[in-house]
């Protein structure tokens, strides 16, 4: 039975792992780089990253920051999940 919430799985093949790999190292190659490095014509390069986009393989297109040359010596991420989150809660919190 069909699961809405079960991620379906995507079948790529040797070009689109190569195209992945490129990407990752590069996110900003120009297309007719990347199709040249995987031996496809550009217009071949391209439909293929917009399906690994469409089927959501590729997620979107990072900048990755240097805290360093912002003065930040240190990055932090933090989460909270409160129990209650009534305003009460928040103000409290």
């Amino acid at each position: 039975m069909f699961n809405p919430e079960e991620p379906v799985k995507i079948t790529i093949d040797r070009i689109d792992r190569k195209i992945l790999r490129l990407l990752q190292n590069d996110g900003r190659m120009t297309n007719v780089t990347l199709a040249d490095k995987v031996g496809l014509s550009a217009t071949a390069c391209s439909e293929r990253v917009r399906k690994l986009e469409k089927e959501g393989v590729i997620e979107g297109y990072f900048a990755r920051i240097n805290p360093a040359k912002l003065g930040a010596n240190l990055m932090v991420f933090v989460e909270i999940t409160l129990t209650r989150t009534s305003a009460d809660a928040f103000a409290e919190f």
